[in-house]
C-alpha cells in the first residue's frame, strides 16, 4: 500500500461546447455546428501556433487541446512527465472514416492520414511530441471513466519513480459526441489524489 501522499494540482474539462480550467468557464462557443469548428476555435482562443495540429483527427484535437489548456500555468514541464488516459470508444470514430476508405472503390489505397489515427494511443504521442516528454504512457479502453484504477496507476508511477507528474483523465468521442477530462497530479497541490476527488472532479461542470 502506498503511503505517500499525491495531488490533483491542475484539471481541465472539454465538454459541452464549453472550457473549463479549474472549475472556472475560460471559453465558451454557441455558433460552431460541429466539432471541427469548436476545435478551431479553441486552437484559435489559445492562441496556439502548431501547424500539426491541423492534420490530427478530432479526437487527438480534443486530447492535445485540453492538455494545452492544462499545462499552460505549467513551467518547466518534467520531460518524465507519465501519460495515463483511457475512454469508451477507443478511435471508433476515425475507425469509421478508415473503414469508408477502404470500401470507397475510387480510392487504390487507403488514406494513410486516416489510418495512422486509428488507434488511440496516437494522443498519447502528439502531447509528448509537442511537450517533448520522453515517458511512461498507456492509454486504457473501459466502458466509464475508472477514476479507481487511473489513481493506482498513477500513483505506482510517481512512487517507483518512473514519473515525477502524471497528466491523467478521459478523452473520448463517438459521433461528435465528446467528453475531455485532463488532470495533472503531482507531490504538490491543494486537492489530494483520491479516487472519490479525481471522479468529483471528472463529474464536476456536467449538463444534465
Amino acid at each position: 500500500m502506498i503511503k505517500e501522499k499525491y495531488y490533483i494540482s491542475d484539471f481541465c474539462i472539454i465538454r459541452d461546447n464549453r472550457v473549463f480550467k479549474n472549475g472556472e468557464q475560460i471559453y465558451v462557443d454557441t455558433e460552431s455546428e460541429n466539432l471541427k469548428d469548436f476545435a478551431k476555435g479553441i486552437y484559435k482562443f489559445m492562441e496556439l501556433k502548431y501547424p500539426k495540429f491541423h492534420k490530427m483527427d478530432e479526437l487527438c484535437k480534443l486530447g492535445f487541446l485540453a492538455s494545452e489548456v492544462l499545462l499552460k500555468d505549467v513551467e518547466n514541464l518534467r520531460e518524465d512527465t507519465a501519460l495515463v488516459l483511457s475512454n469508451k470508444a477507443s478511435s471508433l470514430d476515425t475507425d469509421r472514416k478508415h473503414q469508408i476508405s477502404i470500401q470507397d472503390k475510387n480510392n487504390f489505397y487507403p488514406s494513410p492520414a486516416v489510418f495512422v489515427y486509428t488507434l488511440p494511443n496516437i494522443i498519447l504521442g502528439e502531447i509528448s511530441i509537442k511537450n517533448k516528454m520522453k515517458s511512461e504512457n498507456a492509454f486504457f479502453v473501459t466502458e466509464t471513466f475508472d477514476a479507481g484504477f487511473i489513481t493506482k496507476y498513477s500513483k505506482v508511477l510517481m512512487h517507483t519513480g518512473k514519473a515525477s507528474n502524471v497528466i491523467c483523465g478521459w478523452v473520448d468521442l463517438d459521433n461528435d459526441k465528446y467528453d475531455v477530462f485532463l488532470a495533472f497530479l503531482s507531490k504538490k497541490g491543494k486537492k489530494e489524489l483520491t479516487k472519490e476527488e479525481l471522479n468529483k472532479l471528472y463529474r464536476s461542470n456536467s449538463y444534465g
